[in-house]
């Protein structure tokens, strides 16, 4: 292992590659352990796919000796840890997550906006497995994106959360898959860690910078906007630190040192 003095917490310790891994999925059937060899990316997302693949991807990528080529930074691997697949999803991602058929859904930060990759230019896309682009904003947001929060599932739909470049504040884009279908809505939380949403519901959270607490807030939709309902901060196990918080099906799972907290909306 590989540690960065300058960030804290588990974030900061990085795999020196290529190395072996090992994948635990804990359901309420019990806990299943699956093997992976010779990991070369340095991993920062992982996202679970039908059919028992999953999905790991490295934040960061370049451009590659052939132009208008970028070295992959996403590997889809078999139920068994085989993988089947590598390509690239775009540079500096600190937001992303999967649908439940599949697709994969990005926000990027601000060195991916500026850095000369098409789809990371415009802050938010969606991807397949075979590493198309199958979403693109399309000029609907209310603002150009600056930088991604987090995201969250809610049923057959898909949730990004990105503050904007123009002083607009942040955002909850909310993306249909199957249709395409885009509706942007002023966040009542200003670059919220975590998001989680269940129809006029949502809880986000926001972390306290290499502190043992967190705030978690819950708001209500009223047909036109979200507004806060309460806040209330809570003593956590463990330092909450980039990319801590995902939502799944109103639930938000946040990651405090080596432990997950699950809060609802």
């Amino acid at each position: 292992m590989q540690h960065n003095a300058s960030v804290k917490g588990w974030l900061g310790w990085r795999p020196k590659g290529p190395f072996d891994a090992e994948l635990v999925t804990v359901t309420g059937q019990g806990e299943q352990r699956t093997s992976m060899l010779n990991i070369w990316i340095r991993p920062s997302h992982l996202a679970l796919l039908p059919g028992s693949r999953f999905l790991l991807v490295g934040g960061r990528t370049f451009p590659s000796r052939t132009e208008g080529v970028w070295t992959p930074n996403a590997v889809v691997f078999s139920p068994s840890g085989a993988p089947e697949s590598e390509f690239c999803v775009g540079d500096d991602i600190p937001a992303l997550i999967s649908d439940r058929r599949g697709g994969i859904w990005t926000a990027y930060g601000d060195e991916g906006i500026y850095g000369g990759h098409p789809e990371s230019g415009a802050g938010l896309a969606g991807w397949d497995t075979d590493g198309r682009a199958t979403w693109t904003p399309e000029g609907r947001l209310p603002d150009a994106p600056l930088e991604g929060c987090t995201a969250a599932t809610e049923g057959d739909r898909v949730w990004l959360v990105w503050y904007s470049g123009g002083g607009s504040g942040t955002f909850l884009t909310r993306i249909t898959p199957s249709t395409g279908e885009v509706t942007s809505y002023p966040s009542p939380v200003d670059s919220p860690d975590g998001f989680a949403v269940c129809g006029n519901r949502a809880v986000l959270s926001r972390r306290d910078h290499n502190q043992r607490t967190v705030e978690l807030v819950h708001a209500e939709f009223d047909g036109a906007a979200w507004a806060v309902t309460s806040r209330r901060r809570v003593e956590v196990p463990g330092r909450v630190v980039l990319r801590c918080g995902q939502g799944r099906d109103g639930v938000l799972w946040l990651r405090t040192g080596d432990t997950w907290l699950r809060t609802r909306a």
